[in-house]
């Protein structure tokens, strides 16, 4: 007779317990509450998706934008933007065109249906804003901030710079 394999509880305790430490695990399930949060948020506010939202907060803010910049401020990938700005045009939120210093760039500009989807959008968002700052302090958000910059920076080293820098180790 064969027998079955048993379920250690205290294996799995272990196991789940390092695996709170492993950054590299718990990134993406931060990064899906966060999007469910946002867009649970969002539904709130008038059904913008995450996309429009950060959009129109950059316009808001910061004026006429080319999709570089939005880019760099969101540090979203371009194409996301890219695919996502010709329905927010078609929504009457945004304008684009060419930019006249460089023609191989498009400026994104804020129309006011674009403004008062932000206005109305705007309060609930900073709601959720002030709710972090309960959880925590200004100087943890900032510090927080600071190690995910270094993360971010650990992140983009080229992974054969990283399997050298590990042999060199290794070998003194």
């Amino acid at each position: 007779m064969t027998e079955h394999p048993r379920v250690d509880a205290e294996q799995i305790r272990a196991r789940m317990e390092r695996e709170g430490f492993n950054i590299f695990a718990r990134l993406p399930a931060v990064y899906a509450a966060s999007r469910t949060q946002s867009r649970n948020f969002l539904e709130i506010a008038g059904g913008l998706s995450v996309v429009e939202w950060r959009t129109l907060w950059d316009l808001a803010e910061a004026g006429p934008l080319t999709i570089r910049d939005l880019a760099a401020i969101q540090r979203a990938d371009h194409s996301l933007l890219s695919r996502a700005l010709p329905d927010m045009r078609k929504k009457g939120y945004v304008t684009m065109h060419k930019d006249t210093r460089d023609a191989r760039q498009t400026v994104v500009a804020l129309t006011d249906a674009g403004r008062a989807a932000y206005d109305q959008a705007a309060p609930v968002m900073a709601q959720r804003r002030a709710a972090l700052r309960e959880y925590f302090s200004q100087d943890e958000i900032y510090a927080f901030a600071g190690f995910l910059d270094r993360l971010e920076e650990f992140l983009r080293i080229p992974t054969t710079d990283l399997l050298a820098h590990r042999k060199t180790q290794e070998d003194t």
